[in-house]
């Protein structure tokens, strides 16, 4: 029987119209996607368009501010730490609850109220409401990374996190290496450069008020199941002895299991029981305190050593430059780098974090410039190694959701150590030290972490041996471990029980 006129208009195989209706949906779609990355990349870039930052600190020093070194060095500086750990929390939860948007305005309203100050501001007071707003962008810095994966698909995660990645790259390069040509080659004053700083920032936030807010985020906004069982249905699933008294009581305690705050616990406590989750968080805890503290008072130990050698032309934004060249070039080698992490990861961190310490004993001991820039380039550039691999070895092994949470929790267990050696060190109110004797302070502090992975990597390498030659493997699975040693995630062979040894020896008999 022949079709009908109504069949043919609603079956999709007489229709010859349907199989060209999704061309011009996936070009519509692709289009949006093109505009959507563009758009994000150039705000990332100009987000970092900030040249007069590399300068800040001879800016305060210099004859327009006239701070002295101490001011700086113990009251101004420790305000940034102190503003950093007190609203890293709420800013993390806002940018959930919000749906990043709002916050990303916020980190730019933030900004401009740092150069404001920094261009009206005269006193101590001043310049530490400016470093409460600038902990405060720093916290909201999440925002954007978090951002990105809201608005595409999982398929395009990769993808997305490298084109946002380059351009924010490529936009703190070209901020430090405009400024340092304004400085050097354009004879700009330090105030001239911060006035650009702020119209690029302005031009920011227009930026911003036009970002597309998503619908979605990943605790907070979560999407719902596609289909959830009643509570009758979950009944019949688990039935019971019969009806129990105290519903009330038991949906709230339901409830209470499934808020977020709850959930998040609970997620971060099974993630804690893996081996290397633990370990590349605490690198990420000590060696991030410890990297951040080398980076905000290294300008400070350059102006000291530009006032003792007599050098009148300040290179900070070219080094600012090379050392997020190198970071990126570290950063990109090291996704090439494939060893067995379970073995070895120890031995790398160590050897990373002692070569740290012996880059801070350099230029602690030095007045050559050039020299303190290159130590610092380096630091930086070994440091920026071994962030992708601790972010992979974290995130491979978890969800996105419980990733954020761990990635959160480190940061502001790190920011929480930074802050108790600011506090101790340098601020007037502990210890009050010059920045010499603070990097006398950070040596020893590189130093006991390199000892600390060193011995556990001796551990893990004599427990290995050890393991070994009480338990060798048998012929019949020797192709088991071949296939399992490449892999990333290789763990070590357990000692074995006696009972394990038998039969294993009949194993390699009858082999």
């Amino acid at each position: 029987m022949a079709p009908s006129s109504e069949d043919a208009k609603t079956d999709p195989e007489l229709d010859p119209k349907s199989d060209a209706e999704p061309e011009p949906e996936l070009s519509r779609e692709l289009r949006s996607w093109r505009c959507l990355v563009l758009y994000l990349c150039l705000y990332g870039f100009m987000a970092q368009m900030r040249p007069g930052e590399s300068f800040i600190t001879p800016y305060l020093l210099g004859p327009d501010k006239n701070f002295t070194r101490a001011q700086v060095t113990n009251e101004i500086l420790p305000v940034l730490s102190y503003s950093y750990m007190a609203v890293l929390v709420p800013v993390f939860l806002l940018t959930d609850l919000l749906r990043y948007t709002p916050v990303l305005v916020l980190q730019v309203l933030s900004f401009i109220s740092v150069w404001l100050l920094l261009l009206l501001g005269r006193s101590v007071l001043h310049m530490q409401l400016m470093e409460l707003f600038y902990g405060v962008t720093m916290a909201a810095r999440v925002a954007y990374s978090s951002y990105i994966f809201s608005l595409v698909s999982p398929a395009r995660y990769q993808r997305m996190a490298g084109y946002s990645r380059t351009a924010v790259l490529l936009g703190v390069f070209t901020s430090s290496v405009l400024g340092q040509l304004l400085v050097t080659v354009g004879r700009v004053t330090f105030s001239m450069l911060n006035s650009i700083s702020l119209a690029f920032l302005v031009f920011s936030l227009v930026l911003a008020l036009f970002l597309k807010r998503p619908r979605r985020s990943l605790f907070f906004h979560r999407p719902a199941p596609a289909c959830a069982a009643t509570p009758a249905e979950l009944a019949q699933m688990c039935p019971g002895p019969g009806p129990r008294a105290g519903g009330k009581l038991e949906r709230a305690l339901v409830a209470f299991q499934d808020c977020v705050l709850v959930r998040m616990l609970r997620e971060l406590g099974t993630g804690l029981r893996q081996p290397q989750l633990r370990l590349w968080s605490l690198w990420w805890i000590f060696n991030s305190a410890g990297y951040y503290l080398i980076v905000y008072y290294a300008h400070i130990w350059w102006n000291e050593v530009d006032r003792l050698t007599g050098v009148t032309h300040s290179y900070n934004g070219a080094a600012d430059a090379t050392s997020t060249l190198l970071g990126a070039a570290t950063s990109f080698a090291a996704g090439f780098l494939k060893i067995r992490w379970a073995l070895w990861a120890k031995l790398v961190i160590a050897g990373v974090t002692g070569f740290q310490a012996g880059l801070i004993c350099l230029m602690m001991n030095t007045y050559n410039i050039w020299l303190c820039y290159g130590t610092f380039v380096l630091f930086r550039g070994a440091y920026q190694f071994l962030v992708p691999i601790a972010t992979f070895q974290i995130a491979s092994a978890l969800s996105k959701e419980l990733c954020a949470l761990f990635f959160g929790i480190n940061t502001f267990l790190a920011t929480i150590l930074k802050t108790l050696i600011t506090l101790v060190v340098s601020d007037k109110r502990g210890l009050g030290l010059q920045v010499h004797e603070q990097f006398k302070v950070y040596f020893g502090y590189f130093l006991v972490l390199t000892v600390a992975y060193s011995l556990g990597a001796l551990l893990d390498f004599l427990w290995h041996m050890a393991a070994t030659n009480r338990c060798p493997w048998p012929r019949s699975c020797r192709a088991r471990r071949n296939h399992h040693k490449d892999h990333a995630c290789w763990t070590l062979p357990r000692p074995c029980s006696p009972r394990t040894e038998r039969s294993m020896d009949m194993c390699e008999v009858k082999a």
